[in-house]
């Protein structure tokens, strides 16, 4: 093929560098060009972000017969180093609550669940502690991580009790007595300063680099080359920071994309325009040079799980033609939290069948109402989902996730699949030849909502990452995009590619009994693009997670003696039918008044 300008720069360029990269410019391709250039005697290392992106690099360099280069990811490096060396077993999973509980004897006080809220807050601290630079655990604030009031509130409490439990926990995987965790081993190979045998290291994706794997790859004496997009920085939750920014090399930039067209490339532009609003923003140039005019591939996209799985439920119950489908990652890893808890505990729990329950930590709630407390504390953003999931559809969880899954083919016929879906964490690096956006993402409007706040209720860094994540969607496609109408920029030029979904109020789902048989037809009373953030939910039901009262429950009781029907009581205290049903369960209501 043959190389823009700018590929060409970097390839016949010299000493350290970084490479600011847009979405679908060839950086793989131009590394590689980059390495084919050096001495054929070099050692090269190319570190890859994840595994998947390893495997694929070790195919491309082959191909072009470039066996002077290692590509290794950062875990794999510092499993060679650690791992072997000091005969260490590692726990892939990492340890749940309820397990640092049980390993550390951890002791509660007269508040339900304290020792629980206190696990999850140690397991974040040393997550924290292993992704930075620093020394030793008590060199880091960790209430610096901490954004929610409540949160916040109860860590300032436990501080020191936090600190010391996770110094235990962490001097118990150093010493072996317990298996340790990837980000360990990670830490204590930065920890060791190592000096690794390489003339030129090529670090790509580095905008998602933790502090910790920057201060290995600086430190090293060979030539660095670093590559990345400022723009799809979308891992600060696990302490990613924009290595780009704090590396000081040449610079150079990839401004073409071969992926997608002009009019996809001006509505990028327009997306990382919205960064004005928050911070100082310095415009970027995109060229877009793709011409795909084929359809084989179709994605919806969506911020969030919570947002792609109610999108799923629309999808499979409304086109019932549709035969084939497929989630981009394991299809279970959409209804389990990452500690394990699965969509059906959260519903046994709602339901009252705790012998049913088989996660430890939602099997020692004797509520909804307590996990939603231990949420308020642990800022547990994907539990928080799952509740909200639960009191949105009840029992008919259940039928919706089996149908689901009878349409759901493996990975290897993916390419039969009538249409994807995908976070965008999860198709990062991915493209599609159409995609639709699920309206759970930032919009202008939200932010300008935001510049009212004050500087220190505003989280810049968070808000930048979810603009972030709206460039990283939209880039995604070869083609052409469906987006709602709300994330449109405002009198943006019309485009065969880019498609506006217009608000459509659908149908109001049948009104059910918690333990009615579930419907077969899962319409909600909502709009066909709608906002499916927790934030959002929260602001539709704004009273949604306030105590109840004993007036409340006077006022619920009478409301329901009165026959009024459960869709207007939610309405009138400004919650979730599932939570007035699960409240109604509660008082046992059906059993004193049915």
């Amino acid at each position: 093929m043959e190389l823009t300008k700018e590929q060409l720069d970097i390839i016949h360029s010299t000493g350290n560098i970084k490479i600011n990269a847009v979405a679908g410019s060839g950086k793989t391709t131009t590394v590689i060009e980059y390495a084919k250039a050096r001495p054929a005697n070099s050692r090269i290392l190319y570190l890859a972000f994840n595994k998947s992106v390893k495997l694929e690099a070790v195919k491309k360099f082959a191909e072009q017969g470039l066996h002077n280069v290692k590509v290794e990811t950062a875990h794999s490096l510092a499993y060679k180093y650690i791992v072997f060396h000091n005969n260490y077993k590692v726990r892939p999973q990492g340890y749940k609550t309820n397990e640092i509980v049980e390993l550390l004897h951890l002791q509660g006080n007269e508040e339900k669940h304290t020792e629980y809220v206190i696990a999850n807050h140690i397991s974040k601290f040393i997550t924290y502690f292993c992704n930075s630079t620093k020394q030793k655990v008590q060199d880091l604030n960790y209430l610096d991580t901490v954004f929610d009031p409540k949160a916040k509130s109860f860590v300032r409490t436990f501080y020191d009790y936090i600190l010391a439990q996770s110094r235990q926990l962490l001097s118990k995987m150093d010493k072996g007595d317990i298996e340790i965790t990837h980000d360990f081993y990670l830490k204590k190979f930065q920890l060791s300063n190592p000096q690794l045998p390489y003339d030129y290291i090529l670090f790509d994706e580095g905008q998602d680099a933790s502090p910790a794997m920057l201060d290995i790859f600086f430190k090293q004496n060979a030539i660095k080359v670093i590559v990345g997009d400022t723009h799809q920085q979308i891992y600060a939750w696990r302490f990613a920071v924009n290595s780009l920014e704090k590396a000081d090399f040449q610079t150079y930039h990839l401004t073409t994309s071969f992926r997608f067209s002009q009019d996809i490339a001006n509505l990028a532009m327009e997306v990382l325009k919205l960064k004005e609003h928050i911070d100082e923003y310095h415009s970027v140039a995109i060229i877009g040079k793709g011409s795909s005019n084929e359809i084989k591939s179709k994605a919806v996209l969506a911020r969030t799980n919570l947002g792609l799985l109610l999108k799923a439920i629309e999808y499979v119950t409304e086109k019932k033609k549709v035969k084939h489908i497929y989630f981009e990652g394991n299809i279970n890893s959409y209804t389990y939290a990452d500690e394990g808890a699965s969509l059906y505990d959260v519903l046994n729990l709602y339901n009252q069948k705790h012998q049913y329950i088989k996660d430890k930590l939602i099997k020692a709630m004797k509520s909804l109402d307590e996990l939603e407390d231990y949420i308020s504390k642990t800022e547990d953003g994907q539990l928080s989902m799952m509740v909200t999931i639960v009191k949105e559809y009840g029992n008919d969880i259940p039928d919706i996730i089996k149908a689901i899954k009878e349409k759901h083919i493996e990975n290897d016929d993916k390419s039969k699949a009538e249409m994807i879906f995908s976070t965008v964490h999860r198709c990062k690096g991915m493209e599609y030849d159409a995609i639709q956006l699920v309206d759970d993402f930032i919009t202008k409007e939200k932010l300008e909502i935001m510049e009212d706040k004050s500087p220190e209720d505003i989280n810049v860094a968070k808000l930048n990452e979810e603009i972030n994540l709206l460039y990283v969607a939209v880039t995604r496609t070869r083609n052409s995009i469906h987006i709602p109408e709300s994330m449109m920029p405002k009198d943006f030029p019309k485009s065969s590619r880019i498609h506006v979904q217009k608000t459509v109020v659908e149908n109001e789902k049948p009104q059910t009994k918690a333990d009615d048989v579930p419907s077969k037809t899962y319409k909600k009373d909502t709009k066909a693009e709608k906002s499916y953030t927790v934030e959002e939910v929260g602001t539709k039901y704004a009273d949604a997670y306030k105590p109840w009262t004993p007036e409340l429950d006077d006022e619920l009781t009478v409301m329901y003696c009165e026959g009024i029907n459960v869709k207007d009581i939610a309405k009138h205290f400004g919650r979730t039918k599932g939570a007035i049903r699960s409240r109604i369960k509660k008082l046992e209501l059906e059993e004193l008044y049915g």
